[in-house]
């Protein structure tokens, strides 16, 4: 009996053991419960991100087609085929409108006419027109119409630029633009008049009694468009009352040229007037207008 006891009698440090198994088996069956350690589980994968990567390949093709387009060379729009249209860029529609002007016999002479029978966008056309090729006697056709065309258009033009042209303008003209009457219309003709015409827009503003605003107003309908033949005079020929009588020189500026020219004899240059004590520089471009030294 004492023998079958000491089978089932376990010291102290035995019976830790034991219970420190139990605790660690209980532990590792409910570790292996609460986690799922199987690798079976599916996948579900992120459909933003594969609609993503497949825009970006798709993407990838067309640029890849784009650098593969063929070259385009010059041909005779007249015979464009259904392929070729297709590679132009055309649609259905397009194309058939343009066979059909073509099975009644008539040919296309132009890309105006072209875009005006198959009704093709302007993008469209700004990129195939550059290649149509028409017989030289189109082209030459077109050349001499088109130069008949800007003949008249440029005749038209010069027309207009004349009209405008304020050494031109008449008193009843100026009459027209507000803000002048018929004593302001008729100073700022007398004053040209006295200038032999304008050489300068902005000598309309020298114009007594006229504001800025009616003189800006005078400009956006008329300005020089030819400058005035001036008739010079000799500075080291004429009078003291002949340089006088001259736009733009009073009777002291007078004085100080002749002056000038005793001390230092004939001007050499016009040039010369700018060493003449207290010259008006500013106005040194509009006073050799009328004279010269030859």
């Amino acid at each position: 009996m004492n023998h079958f006891k000491s089978h089932f009698w376990y010291n102290k440090r035995q019976r830790n053991g034991i219970l420190f198994l139990i605790i660690l088996i209980v532990v590792l069956q409910a570790v292996n419960f609460i986690i799922d350690f199987s690798y079976d589980k599916e996948i579900i994968p992120d459909v933003s991100e594969i609609d993503l990567y497949q825009q970006q390949i798709d993407s990838l093709k067309k640029i890849q087609q784009g650098n593969k387009k063929e070259k385009i060379y010059p041909f005779n729009p007249n015979y464009i085929t259904d392929f070729k249209g297709y590679q132009l860029g055309m649609s259905i529609e397009e194309i058939d409108k343009l066979l059909a002007f073509r099975k009644s016999g008539k040919f296309i002479n132009s890309a105006k006419e072209f875009q005006n029978i198959t009704e093709v966008n302007d993008s469209l056309l700004s990129i195939i027109a550059s290649y149509f090729k028409f017989p030289e006697w189109v082209d030459q056709k077109t050349a001499e119409k088109n130069t008949v065309s800007l003949s008249k258009k440029a005749i038209k033009s010069v027309q207009a630029i004349t009209n405008h042209d304020i050494n031109k303008v008449t008193i009843e003209q100026l009459k027209k633009l507000n803000g002048i009457g018929d004593k302001l219309a008729k100073r700022i003709i007398a004053y040209r008049n006295l200038l032999n015409g304008f050489s300068f827009n902005d000598q309309i503003y020298e114009v007594y009694y006229l504001d800025k605003e009616v003189a800006n107003r005078v400009l956006k309908h008329y300005w020089v468009v030819q400058k005035p033949l001036i008739k010079k005079t000799n500075i080291n020929k004429a009078t003291f009352k002949e340089v006088l009588h001259l736009p733009y020189l009073d009777y002291d500026l007078t004085k100080k040229i002749f002056n000038y020219k005793d001390i230092n004899d004939d001007f050499s240059s016009l040039e010369d007037l700018k060493k003449i004590d207290s010259f008006p520089i500013n106005k040194f471009e509009r006073i050799a207008l009328y004279l010269t030294v030859d």
